[in-house]
């Protein structure tokens, strides 16, 4: 069976149909990434939520005399601790926020380690991040740890912080209304300052110039911007090599890619370095349209059920890139990056260069529930065109290279072209 995905697809909540998409795992992966990885953090300032991409399915249940015990006992427990605590806490019971945490605990007993709730609010951020829009400001941002500041990485186009005047290299030191420093607040709470709805009003200040001698002051209002997950340059060592970084997979993601692809080309590039490290995976149709640009005609992606029979499958045409190829992947590349590194792998189509990815193979649906929130359930395991299933595994590299140690302590987006060992590894797979 061949199927082809438009690359514009939108996931239509009804009982009409279900989208497959993957999901990007931020979620769970968030706290790992934090306590690990903080220094290698890339993050777009946008409305707060759960990024990555699923699918939608209709919503319902069995009603099985099983789930119906369950579902007594539950009810008759839960009753009466509510009791208690509205008759004996001397504090406020936020309602709606005990019934997100009940659905939260829920879903971590199920052992569904990919497995979420997203309240109304939060599934309205998640279905526009399906698109590759989300609300902010518009600025991918990193954390410094030498000034303790964020340090704009980059500035998206057509954004709100564009036409105020944002630049790439400023450093944001102080957020809201209270001027608040970054580094008393800490990274994380003050990218929270950072974002808000649309319409409303971030304010922060960044250093900028010599010495960062100079400070500026913002005030601006958030609107909707198109995200920005795939950048590229000439690689500085080789410029017959180009280098492009795929941060994430959204509806945005196929469009970029080849338009990076273009522009090197157009610079003088023959070669290609693909850069996966930390990119957390993405959305189904992205995935696919971005690998169907780059490989032969034949399977891209293949659905297994729980029982392992196939229940589904992808296809690339027969057009396909034709140029050397090596991708450059760590232990956090995961999910829709595995398969995109393990496609590219089983049809030899670039040298994989690296360490060993983080090992997620499996797919979750996401079914709206009646009051518009959602709750995500692990349900399929996708596999690769040819090979085995690597969840729980991992991608390993056909060149294993470990990031130098002196580097280790470095964020990732700030590490030179002639220092990254990995990236002149990758360079070194094309030979003469």
């Amino acid at each position: 069976m061949r199927k082809k995905i438009s690359i514009g697809a939108t996931v239509v909540i009804a009982l009409l149909c279900s989208l497959a998409t993957f999901q990007a795992t931020f979620l769970y992966l968030q706290n790992r990434f934090e306590q690990r990885y903080l220094s290698n953090a890339l993050e777009e300032v946008r409305l707060g939520g759960k990024t990555g991409s699923q699918d939608t399915a209709q919503s319902g249940g069995s009603g099985s005399t099983g789930e119906s015990d369950f579902i007594d006992r539950v009810t008759a427990k839960l009753s009466e601790v509510d009791g208690l605590f509205r008759r004996y806490y001397i504090g406020e019971l936020d309602d709606d926020l005990l019934i997100d945490c009940v659905l939260d605990g829920y879903i971590i007993g199920t052992g569904d380690d990919y497995g979420a709730y997203y309240n109304t609010a939060e599934f309205e951020d998640f279905m526009n991040d399906l698109e590759g829009e989300v609300a902010g400001i518009g600025v991918n941002v990193i954390y410094n740890t030498d000034y303790k500041c964020i340090e704009v990485l980059n500035v998206i186009p057509d954004s709100p912080a564009l036409e105020a005047g944002v630049e790439p290299g400023d450093l944001i030191w102080t957020v809201g209304d209270e001027r608040e420093l970054v580094a008393d607040l800490g990274y994380y709470p003050a990218i929270g300052k950072l974002r808000g709805e649309i319409g409303t009003w971030a304010i922060f200040s960044v250093l900028r110039g010599e010495d960062y001698a100079d400070e500026v002051d913002f005030r601006i209002q958030r609107a909707r911007v198109t995200e920005i997950t795939v950048m590229s340059h000439v690689y500085a060592v080789d410029e017959s090599i180009g280098v492009i970084r795929v941060t994430g997979f959204d509806a945005g993601t196929p469009g970029q890619f080849a338009e990076a692809v273009e522009d090197l080309r157009k610079a003088g590039c023959d070669k290609l370095i693909i850069d996966l490290r930390y990119n957390p995976g993405g959305e189904l149709n992205s995935i696919v349209a971005v690998l169907d640009y780059i490989l032969p005609e034949g399977p891209i992606v293949r659905i297994m059920d729980a029982d392992g029979n196939q229940v589904d499958a992808y296809y690339s045409e027969a057009s396909e890139l034709d140029m050397p190829m090596a991708v450059v992947v760590n232990s956090s590349t995961a999910s829709a990056a595995e398969l995109f590194t393990s496609a590219v792998k089983d049809y030899k189509k670039a040298t994989i260069v690296g360490t060993v990815t983080y090992g997620k193979g499996c797919m979750q649906t996401t079914v709206p529930l009646s009051d518009n929130s959602a709750v995500s359930i692990t349900y399929r395991m996708y596999n690769p065109p040819f090979s085995e299933n690597y969840h729980g595994i991992g991608v390993i590299p056909d060149v294993e290279v470990e990031l130098d140690e002196a580097l280790a302590d470095k964020n990732i987006y700030k590490i030179t072209d002639e220092e990254d060992n990995q990236l002149a590894a990758a360079a070194a797979s094309f030979g003469n």
